[in-house]
């Protein structure tokens, strides 16, 4: 025969068991309630994509952690065994911190991004063997329009790049527009032997300057002119500041005003492999022994 004691503690126990699922509810309405309030009013701050993402992001990770969190010691509390919930906890904690090492890794990256500012939306950089121009940054990765990629350019090739932020730390960064838009470019001319040297120079000196004028201006560098010695020609190095989206086209340009005006000079020729046949005069040379 069930006793009055015995009801008491059965009803007791299933107003433990809805009191504890009351205050759960109330505790994750009440949470998402604020974590909502506080999102919206920060998006509406947000001037930037990346802002967005951020944001977003950590309010669904907030949102998410307080839940379990609140599960856990809802349950443990109700059992009446908090041993227990530190021992699960020191587990879980390995457990995460093991399973999501490169993730944590990649959101210290992220941070440190936030913070040092190594590049921005916007900069061209390298990371490893990639390169490309950031579009966008968020919690886990780094988005890059690539440049380049199969051939050796300074294009755009169409493709995009996912570089997870933890290799950040693992690899070599290269931002070309840190302190400005402008880097050192080179154009390679090949004269031969019988040009005249002082003239090709300045042919390849004026034809840089003419491209790059403006920007020599902005920045007070004019293009340098250096010369090297081959077994079959003279090589010009032409050496000038641009910007760096703009180089493959400046090159370009520089090449072609190089090749236009040499084509004019008859003392100046442009050096390319060939074989030059030499017939001497047999009777002149034993004339001389």
């Amino acid at each position: 025969m069930v006793t009055f004691l015995e009801i008491t503690n059965q009803l007791l126990g299933s107003f433990r068991v809805f009191f504890t699922l009351l205050m759960v509810l109330t505790l994750i309405v009440t949470f998402g309630f604020v974590l909502g309030v506080i999102k919206r009013y920060m998006l509406k701050r947000a001037k930037s994509k990346r802002q967005i993402s951020n944001i977003k992001i950590f309010s669904r990770i907030l949102n998410i952690t307080f839940v379990i969190l609140i599960l856990f010691v809802a349950f443990f509390s109700y059992i009446g065994s908090w041993t227990g919930l530190g021992i699960f906890a020191g587990l879980l904690t390995a457990a995460l911190g093991f399973a999501l090492q490169k993730p944590i890794t990649g959101i210290a990256a992220w941070l440190m991004v936030v913070i040092k500012r190594p590049f921005s939306i916007g900069d061209r950089i390298i990371i490893g063997n990639v390169k490309g121009e950031v579009y966008d940054i968020s919690l886990t990765h780094i988005y890059l329009d690539e440049v380049g990629g199969a051939i050796d350019t300074e294009d755009y090739s169409g493709r995009n790049i996912l570089v997870p932020n933890y290799l950040l730390f693992e690899q070599n960064i290269i931002n070309y527009t840190l302190m400005d838009d402008y880097v050192l470019g080179e154009v390679l001319v090949d004269v031969t032997y019988e040009s005249n040297l002082d003239k090709a120079i300045k042919i390849a000196h004026d034809s840089a300057l003419k491209i790059v004028k403006n920007f020599s201006k902005e920045i007070n560098k004019e293009p340098k002119v250096r010369v090297k010695m081959n077994p079959s020609s003279m090589t010009l190095k032409v050496r000038f500041f641009a910007p760096i989206k703009n180089m493959s086209e400046i090159k370009s340009e520089i090449t072609r005003e190089i090749f236009t005006r040499i084509k004019k000079e008859k003392d100046v020729e442009i050096a390319y492999p060939h074989t030059e046949i030499i017939f001497q005069d047999k009777k002149r040379f034993k004339s001389k022994k």
